[in-house]
């Protein structure tokens, strides 16, 4: 997923836009206090209805994209997760040019390009989202998406995990019992799993880390510049696996008929129309509400590798899997009762 820094969702460190799994799932962050929160982010009228109304509609539409994205991985058969990561950078920067052709970006674009600082950060954070891209389609190519989406449930507590430990924020008893109570089913889940989920654990981890390194470009930066940034710097290596894979012959992007080649050149309109459905819903709805639409993904993915694929769950996995729930509903109750409380104070002045 992929981090939008406009709107709402640019007052919190972990605010990954999309791409978002995977498209990685974009997470929101938790508040350590009301007070704090209200002085960082003064309460903003509510939105109109209408507005509202489609914002709603284009939080689902980014969520349930990205929920739908293991059955796009499924019909790229026989293609291996190297070569669908590959092309999905190379065609999601070409998409890219033509949206900043289109939305007339070019000067932001070239603007990110000339400030050291800004394309370190993206550079770094474009190395993170590969590895989550790579992770993410291992699992899903490999019939592991039970797990996968088990990685998007768990990154917002892997989120306020990290801010404890490198932000050094403090947390409410309520967070630290859902973190807890995620430890605890990470236990669970590695004794049914017969070893720690680790696909799980680095897609959580590599999305939040990448959700922390965007902190630096806060609102420098919007969606589609960082997206091009991102794809422009991973696209000399997405080339060369693409050349080598050629090579070798194990490619199948020019060998399996044209449906197969524009299938995956599909990749780039995949990747990024959540993103620009996610920036569209950010802009018309409270943070809470996005914060809430975010499991919808990962609930989607999880839903379809028990119906669709369909992946073994024995008792040993429901056992664990009920308990990250637990843990979730924990941290958004706590995060929807401070978000209420900071509504209640009144804004500093000016």
């Amino acid at each position: 997923m992929w981090c939008s820094s406009q709107g709402r969702t640019g007052r919190g460190w972990n605010c990954p836009a999309g791409g978002g799994v995977i498209a990685t799932v974009p997470t929101n962050p938790v508040p350590s206090s009301p007070r704090t929160l209200a002085q960082e982010n003064p309460p903003a009228s509510a939105p109109a209805p209408q507005a509202a109304g489609r914002g709603l509609a284009f939080g689902l539409a980014a969520y349930g994209l990205w929920g739908l994205l293991p059955l796009y991985f499924a019909v790229l058969a026989p293609a291996g997760p190297l070569e669908i990561v590959a092309n999905r950078v190379a065609w999601s920067l070409l998409f890219c040019l033509l949206l900043l052709t289109a939305m007339r970006g070019w000067a932001a674009f070239r603007a990110a390009l000339s400030k050291p600082r800004i394309l370190g950060t993206l550079a770094l954070a474009a190395l993170l989202i590969a590895v989550n891209w790579f992770t993410y389609t291992v699992a899903v190519v490999n019939a592991e998406t039970i797990q996968a989406s088990l990685g998007y449930f768990i990154n917002p507590l892997v989120s306020v995990l990290l801010g404890v430990l490198i932000l050094k924020e403090r947390l409410r008893p309520t967070q630290w019992a859902a973190l807890g109570i995620a430890l605890l089913a990470v236990l669970v889940l590695s004794f049914a799993y017969g070893s720690v989920p680790w696909l799980a654990l680095v897609l959580a981890l590599s999305f939040g880390f990448y959700g922390l390194v965007k902190k630096n470009v806060g609102s420098k930066v919007d969606a589609v510049t960082s997206l091009s940034v991102e794809t422009l710097v991973l696209t000399p290596a997405s080339v060369a696996v693409m050349a080598v894979l050629m090579t070798g012959g194990s490619a199948t992007l020019l060998g399996h008929g044209p449906a197969h080649f524009w299938l995956m050149a599909a990749g780039g309109l995949i990747t990024a129309l959540p993103l620009l459905f996610f920036g569209a819903a950010a802009r018309r709805l409270p943070l809470s509400t996005v914060g809430m639409l975010q499991y919808i993904a990962p609930l989607a993915q999880f839903i379809i590798a028990l119906t669709v694929f369909p992946e073994p769950m024995p008792p040993e996995r429901w056992a664990g899997f009920p308990l990250v729930w637990l843990s979730l509903a924990t941290l958004t109750a706590d995060m929807i009762r401070s978000y209420s409380a900071a509504r209640r104070l009144p804004a500093p002045a000016a």
